[in-house]
């Protein structure tokens, strides 16, 4: 597979890694739009949100509660933005389901 993510999970492509257990692997965006900008992973590749099934149910809510434990201790008390991109329309540009956890700054309505 030429995935990017599945890639770094593997640990063939290095990354700055933040968390990682038996589902899910985060680490900062080599890019970021943030102060904070980390990418939360589900270890298994799923393309997209659009792409989930009832048995990845369990990694969703693995994917959330380690973003929600991520952020604080990033120390984003005062908020933060979490963003799933899906599809070309809705600005994804890697092909496995990510998380991008955004803080550090104000955040603004509409996003774009």
């Amino acid at each position: 597979m030429d995935c990017i993510f599945c890639k770094i999970v593997a640990g063939e492509i290095p990354s700055k890694k933040v968390h990682e257990d038996e589902l899910v692997y985060a680490f900062h965006d080599i890019h970021p739009m943030a102060p904070a900008h980390i990418l939360v992973v589900p270890k298994k590749h799923v393309p997209s949100l659009a792409h989930v099934v009832a048995a990845d149910e369990g990694v969703l809510g693995r994917l959330l509660a380690t973003t929600a434990r991520i952020a604080e201790e990033q120390g984003l008390s005062q908020g933060y933005r979490v963003v799933i991109s899906t599809g070309p329309q809705g600005g994804q540009t890697v092909d496995h389901l990510h998380l991008h956890l955004l803080g550090g700054r104000q955040m603004h309505w509409p996003p774009g």
